[in-house]
């Protein structure tokens, strides 16, 4: 039996696997993660199940702080949950993932790792983002 192979991103393949293996998907569009949450919302929309059988309910939140607020909300109600984020959005995020290591709940949060916008706007990659996180208890 042959399969058929595709090439894609990061971007792209993160939410199939996201989608695969959780009940809860807070997002908030932020780029270049949008396409993340915008590939798990179609899955959903269209009924497909993840490998329980259910289909996963995504929720789009009025901000980052919002999506990881609600992150954190599902893992205490004991649902398995995650988010996409990237940059300035991650960052908005510091507070509640404080929370959830304290708390030893178990989460993936998938991050399009992007410099962040000091001085002036940047679109680079870089890990200066994720750098940020690492007094969280998360790294």
């Amino acid at each position: 039996m042959s399969q058929k192979m595709v090439c894609i991103d990061g971007n792209t393949a993160a939410p199939h696997v996201a989608h695969a293996t959780n009940e809860v998907i807070a997002i908030y569009p932020i780029t270049p993660s949008s396409v993340m949450g915008e590939i798990s919302d179609a899955k959903s929309a269209a009924g497909q199940p993840n490998i329980w059988g259910t289909i996963p309910k995504v929720v789009e939140m009025q901000s980052e702080g919002g999506a990881a607020g609600a992150v954190h909300g599902a893992l205490q109600a004991g649902s398995l949950t995650t988010t996409f984020t990237a940059s300035q959005g991650l960052l908005l995020m510091i507070p509640n993932m404080f929370k959830i290591a304290g708390e030893l709940t178990p989460t993936v949060f998938h991050v399009s790792a992007r410099a962040i916008a000091a001085q002036a706007l940047s679109i680079f990659g870089d890990h200066s983002d994720v750098m940020s996180c690492r007094s969280t208890g998360w790294a």
